[in-house]
């Protein structure tokens, strides 16, 4: 079994620390560790992580394997400092079964570079009619307890409520995407200023936050966990936040992408920018930094969607929604939320690794670091900062809305229980 000494990290931006890593775990954490034999890693006051956890990214396999495949997924995922995924249902074919989830969960450990965790469908085919086979995917070799038909919401109460009911059975949890499609028909962009001076189909707050509304009672009424996907308004703000002082079971996520950019950036048509839900107005982004902040909303998930080159190099009515994201999200973190002194680096471990972790139930992650733990760990090169070059990422897909901008921080190394995914910026 391999050693490997960090030697001077910042454990969670804290005081530089030594970390030992003995085969799968953390040896010992403190100061002038020794270690006979160790292969040194100098991190020179770089902060460490724990490996940060992704509750929701598109693998796009099987299907869509010129968008992105389970490999190059996790490469992506590993050069970004994560250590775990959990991947979207919304595949071709759905992974409505205990088959398809099974199949994306091997496809994970064959890859190798980080944990795959498959998330269900909730309803047969994404079609929102019929419940899909959720015990049988609990059940399964994969182990789902996260479900979803992010892409498509559960708009039927009636069903939104039968699986609510269901899961509660295993401690599961329903992801929703949360868009009143009747609300939504035709829509372009977030529905404002921006979209009545461009012409564009609105896409109402309204719509949104409906569902969250319907959603958070439906979770009080069964005693069941709800959780909400790519939260995008300040409205919706506001009604997690009154769910929770009501005790409501709920929690949420925010994106990368809604922290940082803003339906000003449509006006370019570039459709880069198309994304769903859509970029919302500055009102909302800073209400969303604060949401973060005080815990209303419970962490950052990417959203990543990796499409082809041919869905987004169109004219923007025909282009697919959706950015790449695992490769740029902790840099997205750190400029919008540690610069402006709204999370510590701490806090950061809190919502990207440690929370994630704890509402997908991904056993191993999201631990402290701290001996006897597994070694899921991530060094930050909190200083650097560089443009964006999408031509390096290692996700198949170029789709990001940063090519050219400049973004502080840089994973250097990402470890899965102590084997190095990534070093010195490059894939083991």
């Amino acid at each position: 079994m391999s050693k490997i000494l960090i030697r001077g990290a910042k454990v969670l931006g804290g005081e530089p620390q030594d970390v030992l890593i003995d085969g799968e775990f953390i040896a010992a954490v403190g100061t002038d560790l020794g270690a006979e034999g160790a292969e040194i890693v100098e991190a020179d006051g770089k902060i460490l992580l724990p490996g940060l956890v992704d509750l929701h990214t598109h693998l796009r396999e099987p299907g869509r394997e010129d968008s992105e495949t389970v490999l190059t997924g996790t490469r992506a995922a590993a050069s970004g400092g994560y250590t775990a995924v959990f991947a979207m249902a919304n595949t071709f074919p759905v992974a409505d079964t205990a088959g398809v989830v099974e199949q994306v969960y091997r496809l994970g450990k064959e890859s190798g570079y980080c944990d795959v965790q498959p998330i269900g469908a909730v309803t047969v085919g994404l079609e929102g009619r019929k419940l899909a086979e959720l015990g049988a995917m609990h059940e399964s070799a994969a182990g789902v307890t996260v479900f979803s038909d992010d892409g498509k919401c559960v708009d039927d109460a009636v069903i939104m409520r039968r699986a609510l009911e269901y899961v509660k059975a295993f401690g599961g949890v329903v992801a929703q995407h949360a868009q009143e499609p009747r609300l939504t028909e035709g829509a372009q962009m977030n529905e404002g200023v921006v979209s009545a001076e461009l012409g564009l189909g609105g896409w109402p707050a309204v719509a949104e936050e409906s569902i969250i509304a319907r959603d958070v009672l439906l979770a009080e009424h069964v005693g069941s966990r709800v959780h909400i996907c790519h939260l995008s308004t300040a409205g919706s703000v506001e009604i997690v936040r009154w769910a929770k002082s009501r005790g409501i079971d709920v929690t949420a996520e925010v994106t990368p992408h809604h922290l940082l950019l803003t339906d000003e950036m449509v006006r370019t048509y570039n459709p880069v920018y198309k994304v769903n839900p859509p970029l919302r107005t500055e009102r909302d982004v800073m209400a969303l930094r604060e949401a973060l902040a005080d815990g209303t909303i419970d962490i950052v998930a990417t959203d990543h969607a990796p499409h082809p080159h041919e869905d987004k190099d169109c004219e923007w009515a025909a282009a697919a929604m959706g950015m790449v994201g695992l490769e740029t999200a902790l840099s997205v973190v750190q400029q919008t939320m540690v610069e402006t002194g709204l999370l510590t680096w701490a806090d950061v471990a809190d919502r990207m690794s440690f929370k994630p972790a704890q509402i997908g139930r991904a056993t191993g992650h999201g631990r402290p670091v701290s001996a006897g733990e597994p070694a899921n760990l991530t060094l930050v090169d909190s200083a650097y900062r560089g443009e964006v070059d999408p031509a390096g990422f290692a996700s198949r897909s170029r789709n990001t809305p940063y090519e050219g901008r400049e973004l502080p921080g840089r994973v250097t190394h990402t470890f899965l229980r102590g084997r190095a995914t990534l070093v010195d910026g490059k894939l083991a």
